[in-house]
């Protein structure tokens, strides 16, 4: 698979990455529902297999489950891929999820997550997400200190704006940002892929899929049928009036993905990584045939034509929200 060097970096990733959000399982309050984790597993078994060469986690996803699943998983194999982790949200004994950036809490979260991994040392430290927002500073310079002892080879940040980052990078170099990117959700082209790409900061996005909306196989049959504790019951994009308008989209990714003998989620993601911006995305796999099914993505090169046909839907997709809007 083709790897892209990330940020100022040595490492090489493959720009596609595995997402680890949902093998985190039931019982916390972003489930995506039930999870084997057999399939998670042999999931990331076989994207390693398939050329994936990196795994996002983190200690919040199944309250600590899916890092111990990335650690199972890695256990043994013999090109152990890179593991990217985070720090800054913490849950107590209920279970209830609250952000924290003081510097004793970023160490023992390291500890923890390096415990639950089974590793020596954490490839790329990302703060989840900015807040509070006036600690970023202390938690930055323990990360950097993390780094120093060698518990961290490099450290980035998620979810953080041009302003956050700047106050940071004065303090310790930023390997790379990790924001939301889609189809759907294309807020980081304005100011923050500029920024990024002036000052050598690597992309890795996530929710490229768009938490399934752009797979092809969402319906309003597939929402209703989802487990109870999936979160994306919550979530506004899955429900009407907005799920109609991302569901034609869908539809006409399907016609463009035919000239390519692609699923719309390959178009979606080869739409992602057209952008010299962007490092990587970063997609959820939970099952070994979901992993064959996004491979393919890394190889689909879309023509001018394609895309400029895509930003007309897109546009077209943005009129009808602004006009929901305008009724409400």
């Amino acid at each position: 698979m083709l790897r892209r060097k990330l940020g100022c970096s040595d490492l090489e990733f493959s720009v596609i990455g595995l997402g680890s959000f949902a093998i985190g399982g039931s019982g916390w309050k972003f489930s995506w529902g039930p999870q084997d984790d057999r399939d998670s597993i042999d999931a990331i078994r076989r994207a390693v297999d398939l050329g994936i060469n990196w795994i996002d986690t983190a200690p919040v996803y199944g309250l600590g489950h899916a890092e111990e699943v990335v650690g199972q998983a890695i256990k043994g194999l013999s090109q152990k891929p890179y593991i990217a982790t985070k720090c800054g949200r913490v849950w107590d004994e209920k279970g209830e999820i609250s952000y924290r950036l003081k510097r004793e809490s970023i160490r023992k979260e390291a500890e923890d997550s390096l415990k639950r991994l089974q590793v020596d040392v954490i490839d790329l430290y990302q703060i989840h997400w900015p807040n509070p927002e006036e600690d970023i500073e202390e938690a930055w310079e323990e990360i950097a200190k993390l780094v120093k002892e060698g518990k961290v080879r490099y450290a980035g940040v998620c979810n953080f704006n041009v302003a956050q980052m700047e106050r940071i990078r004065k303090i310790h170099p930023i390997t790379s940002l990790q924001p939301p990117y889609s189809m759907l959700r294309r807020e980081i082209e304005g100011e923050i892929l500029p920024y990024c790409a002036r000052n050598n900061i690597g992309v890795i996005v996530y929710s490229p899929l768009q938490k399934g909306l752009l797979t092809g196989a969402i319906s309003r049959e597939r929402i209703a049928a989802l487990p109870p504790d999936d979160h994306r019951h919550r979530d506004p994009e899955f429900q009407e009036p907005r799920l109609s308008i991302n569901l034609a989209v869908t539809e006409k990714l399907k016609e463009i993905g035919e000239k390519y003998d692609a699923t719309p989620a390959q178009v979606a993601i080869a739409w992602i990584l057209r952008r010299p911006e962007i490092t990587a995305a970063i997609v959820g796999l939970r099952r070994p045939s979901q992993v064959e099914d996004i491979v393919p993505a890394a190889d689909i090169v879309l023509c001018e034509e394609d895309i400029a046909t895509i930003e007309k839907i897109l546009q077209e997709r943005e009129s009808r929200l602004l006009a929901l809007q305008g009724e409400a």
